[in-house]
């Protein structure tokens, strides 16, 4: 009898533990905060096609920026920017629960100037913040975001004739 009791007592401790490491308590606000992990790449397209191929390159170096506003009033609720790794890739940690807005990555700024011209299809990409949204990780995974040079580059005529035979 008493090793189910310790067994019983250990499990609980266990679900405590780990209840804890999922819901990271703010004792300043005194109530559960979440923290969120959102990641993402910034590509250069040199084809001006908007949407990766080939001859896609990451961006290093890119700053990006992540904004949050309500749904209804538009009032811009949360912001936090960063910086593209070596790789092109980003990482931004995004504290709150974000169920009640529409938030969005967007590049700011390029660290290449000749590819720095934001594309209409792919200049941003939407991103749900929120534990409520049936994923179980708090690693929120963004589309791409494109950019592109001022000029086409002259091996990228492939490219362009397979988006014309979509037409």
């Amino acid at each position: 009898m008493a090793k189910a009791i310790a067994l019983v007592s250990a499990l609980c401790i266990l679900a405590l533990a780990t209840l804890a490491q999922g819901h990271p308590t703010n004792l300043a606000e005194g109530h559960l905060s979440n923290v969120f992990n959102v990641t993402g790449k910034v590509y250069c397209d040199p084809c001006r096609v908007q949407f990766q191929n080939q001859f896609s390159r990451n961006v290093p170096g890119a700053t990006v920026k992540l904004s949050c506003s309500n749904i209804d009033t538009k009032v811009l609720t949360y912001s936090v920017e960063g910086v593209t790794d070596n790789t092109g890739y980003y990482n931004l940690l995004v504290t709150g629960d974000h169920e009640n807005d529409i938030c969005e990555v967007v590049v700011v700024k390029s660290p290449e100037p000749d590819c720095s011209e934001k594309m209409s299809e792919v200049e941003s990409s939407r991103i749900e913040i929120t534990e409520n949204s049936g994923m179980h990780s708090d690693v929120r995974f963004a589309n791409p975001i494109g950019l592109m040079t001022k000029d086409t580059l002259p091996e990228c005529v492939a490219v362009e004739n397979f988006d014309k035979d979509d037409e």
